[in-house]
């Protein structure tokens, strides 16, 4: 994943050919890419807001010198890195200038290592500079709360607007921090029974000694207080949507009455000598396989395959490391929008921390992090030592995982056509799919709506 890829470029100025020639040829050999001027009208027609280089001029220039060029440049934009070359007469002046916005100055005669060196901190900064405006522009075109422009993104964001129209339950499926209930959230709202209520259960939050009256409600009389029981949060959902999050961890006894619930669409609260009927859409989340617990024998099987009538699942952050910027970026503003600060601007270790990272934690650790950053506070990207010291070959590694994940999740798991998508023959991606630990069987149960049926 990078931040910014156009190619960064130096336009030298410099009315004196020997001199041109000589740096023109040290930062050619430095392997950054140049173009040479012998005046700066001929340069000023280059210089835009999205001009991805800098600019090295001389002062003393005929026509245009180089104090006139660089406030030139900046009215274009003032965040073009201007380097200056003087004479030693002119050391005062260049002073001036970098107190009035040039990037730096060099005094003759310099090192072409120093030229180099200065050279590289400016394309680094400009780099910056239009990665901070990128993601500045990206955050205003967010339309969904679901931010990310990678195929799985994209595709899980269409299943939901499909699914949402269908009114069938779902099973989401994702680790921590995904965002499970802001996709049930999502399917609601564009749903038709968004004008009911969405109640939002944490199963694992419930004590087994209090789930079921919680759940299914209680019509018996409080002996202390003379008042009826409670609805409970089924009976809340009626015409709604009821999110059951970490459905895993729901007691046995529980499921066989919920199970009750999803089949009848009736709910019988404690104490009711009747059950009631309830019109509402049941949302179940896990962030385990709940193949695994049934296998485990902590979870029905027969309600398994009630709630299991379509399954979406919410790839992780290292699967889909291409929208890390653009997320990053949405928090950040919405991070300094409600602390009243002005705006943000990444740094270069930040950039490769966010790139670097494998986020365990997913969004949630990512908006953490973000919060971290627009109050300067300590993080991990600021105590322990970046994984910026891997090697190249690692890297790599890395890049191709990501890859191969998001073709992979692309093609459903469709060994032919990732074949096709990534240019590679059989025995290489099977290959490829051993050594980075990804398994076909994985994406093919992926968020697809395959099964998907209309009621």
């Amino acid at each position: 994943m990078t931040f910014f890829t156009d190619e960064q470029t130096i336009l030298f100025v410099d009315d004196d050919p020997q001199l041109r020639d000589a740096n023109l040829q040290s930062l050619d050999l430095a392997g950054l890419a140049v173009e040479a001027f012998a005046d700066a009208a001929n340069v000023l027609p280059r210089i835009t807001r999205d001009f991805a280089g800098i600019v090295i001029s001389d002062i003393r220039m005929p026509a245009m010198d180089g104090l006139e060029f660089r406030a030139a440049i900046h009215k274009v934009d003032p965040d073009i890195p201007v380097i200056l070359i003087t004479g030693h007469a002119d050391v005062p002046m260049a002073v001036r200038a970098l107190q009035d916005g040039a990037f730096d100055f060099l005094a003759k005669p310099f090192a072409a290592d120093h030229l180099t060196s200065s050279a590289r901190r400016a394309l680094a900064h400009r780099a910056l500079i239009l990665d901070n405006r990128r993601l500045v522009a990206a955050v205003a075109e967010v339309d969904s709360p679901l931010i990310g422009e990678s195929a799985s993104m994209t595709r899980l964001r269409e299943t939901i607007a499909q699914l949402a129209q269908a009114d069938i339950d779902v099973l989401v499926e994702g680790e921590t921090g995904t965002g499970k209930e802001l996709v049930a959230h999502m399917i609601h709202r564009q749903s038709r029974r968004s004008g009911g209520a969405l109640v939002a259960v944490n199963c694992a939050a419930l004590p087994q000694e209090l789930a079921e009256a919680e759940l299914f409600g209680s019509d018996i009389v409080d002996r202390t207080t003379g008042k009826l029981g409670h609805a409970g949060r089924i009976r809340s959902a009626h015409r709604g949507t009821l999110f059951l999050d970490e459905i895993d961890t729901m007691h046995p006894a529980v499921q066989a009455k919920l199970l009750r619930v999803i089949e009848e669409r009736e709910v019988q609260p404690i104490g009711a000598a009747a059950p009631e009927p309830v019109d509402l859409r049941v949302i179940a989340a896990t962030k385990i396989d709940l193949m695994d617990a049934l296998r485990a024998g902590t979870f029905r099987e027969d309600l398994y395959y009630r709630l299991h009538v379509v399954k979406l699942r919410i790839p992780p952050l290292r699967e889909r490391r291409s929208d890390i910027p653009q997320t990053f970026a949405y928090f950040l503003d919405e991070a300094a929008r409600k602390m009243g600060l002005p705006g943000f601007r990444i740094d270069d270790r930040t950039r490769r921390y966010l790139v670097e990272h494998d986020w365990p934690g997913n969004v949630r650790e990512l908006k953490n992090f973000a919060y971290s950053v627009v109050l300067n506070l300590p993080s991990d990207a600021s105590r322990a030592p970046l994984q910026g010291e891997m090697t190249l070959a690692e890297r790599v590694a890395r890049f191709e995982a990501a890859v191969i994940r998001d073709a992979m999740t692309a093609c459903g798991g469709d060994i032919a056509r990732a074949m096709s998508i990534l240019g590679v023959p059989r025995k290489t991606l099977y290959d490829k799919l051993g050594r980075h630990g990804i398994s076909p069987k994985d994406y093919r149960e992926g968020a697809s709506g395959r099964g998907l049926r209309r009621p």
